[in-house]
């Protein structure tokens, strides 16, 4: 096989941020403009996961880590069907793929998917500015569009919508159901309805392997959509945007619940239990991007490396239990970010319903939460013979 390998271009390229701040670098992937929401992202592995991620639709990534592209591209990794993020801004590309599993170079595939990005500017000066003041909005310009105006490219920029109000899961949703049945050799408990609010793969994966035939549903399906496949259970994935402006994708939650169906929801899954429930939602300065994350599991007092794409967080109480405003009985916040006490988790103790902000399949690791999914597994199971024997 032919090494792919990444030849450096002298193309110019600017990273302009909505505070007018301006950084020229070398042009990256594909030429042209892109905008969106600046947002860093702290793994110093796993960047094929980050941009084949959905949850980073809308974003422009900035790896903090400052070499990247070493390992190239495969095509046995992607987390789904595309690159999603909205641009990309790396510090040093690598010029040489060295990983034996490469298809291609990360160059090649950003502009296989259209992806603008940027290379050869001060990241670590970037993601400073970015702890301080929060995530901007910002854009990428390359090709033809370096030669516009200074002040129109910060007119485009301060033009573009906000991450805040934003409804992006018809974007990345999947139009009709696919099924991924239960993984041979592992003990069947039924059908799992999945909405999919940009899924990712490994998710897919680790709920079939602990026996369930996974349904993953379009974002817009209805209560009875998901009764007619008789699920034993709902799980809602991550996924970008507001949580505040998907009312719909709430109230069919409310409906799950109401049904007294086992209830798992991971990352934008976690902020929508939290707004079914009755907390609010709130914006985070800079939010939590990358692998290594500190969170506690209060239930067990074990500190756990995670994998985050947040931008939002939940609103509730961290010590204690409280009653659900909406009626769902006693809730507590079962997991906490150590690095700035966020909610990363809520369990409801009166109904079978829990999430956590992160991402316990983290396909790139770490692996310490995967256990999450053996404990759903569990209360499915729980809940089956509960009622079985009612």
């Amino acid at each position: 096989m032919t090494t792919p390998t990444f030849a450096q271009t002298l193309d110019p390229a600017v990273l302009v941020l909505e505070d007018g701040t301006r950084h020229a670098g070398r042009a990256y992937g594909a030429r042209g403009t892109t905008i969106g929401e600046v947002v860093f992202a702290t793994g110093m592995t796993g960047y094929q996961e980050t941009l084949t991620d959905p949850s980073y639709a809308g974003q422009i990534v900035l790896q903090t880590a400052p070499h990247i592209g070493n390992t190239g591209m495969n095509d046995e990794d992607p987390e789904s069907r595309r690159i999603w993020v909205a641009g990309y801004i790396v510090r040093d590309p690598s010029r040489v793929v060295s990983n034996w599993r490469a298809d291609s170079s990360l160059d090649e595939a950003l502009a296989q998917d259209g992806v603008v990005g940027i290379s050869g500017i001060d990241t670590r000066a970037i993601t400073r500015r970015l702890r301080s003041v929060g995530s901007m909005r910002g854009a990428i310009f390359s090709g033809e569009a370096t030669r516009l105006p200074e002040d129109e490219q910060l007119r485009i920029v301060r033009e573009a919508p906000q991450m805040a109000g934003q409804n992006l899961s018809a974007a990345v949703s999947v139009s009709a159901a696919e099924v991924t049945p239960a993984h041979e050799g592992s003990e069947r408990i039924g059908a799992l309805a999945v909405l999919d609010l940009g899924v990712k793969q490994a998710t897919v994966d680790n709920l079939a392997a602990r026996g369930f035939d996974v349904h993953v549903l379009p974002q817009d399906v209805t209560i009875d959509d998901i009764r007619a496949i008789e699920p034993v259970a709902v799980f809602y994935s991550n996924g970008p945007g507001d949580p505040a402006a998907s009312d719909d994708h709430v109230s069919l939650l409310r409906a799950v619940l109401d049904d007294h169906l086992p209830f798992f929801g991971i990352c934008f899954g976690n902020q929508l239990l939290g707004r079914a429930l009755g907390f609010g939602t709130y914006k985070l300065p800079f939010g939590h991007r990358g692998i290594n994350q500190p969170v506690l599991d209060k239930q067990t007092g074990r500190v756990e490396i995670t994998a985050h794409n947040h931008g939002f967080a939940v609103d509730a109480p961290i010590d204690g239990t409280v009653d659900s405003p909406h009626g769902y009985g006693r809730v507590e916040v079962s997991h906490v970010g150590l690095n700035d006490n966020v909610v990363e988790g809520l369990r409801a103790l009166d109904i079978p319903a829990f999430s956590v902000q992160y991402h316990p399949e983290a396909a790139a690791g770490p692996h310490d939460a995967n256990y999450l999914f053996d404990r759903f597994a569990d209360l499915v199971r729980t809940t089956l013979e509960t009622t079985k024997n009612a």
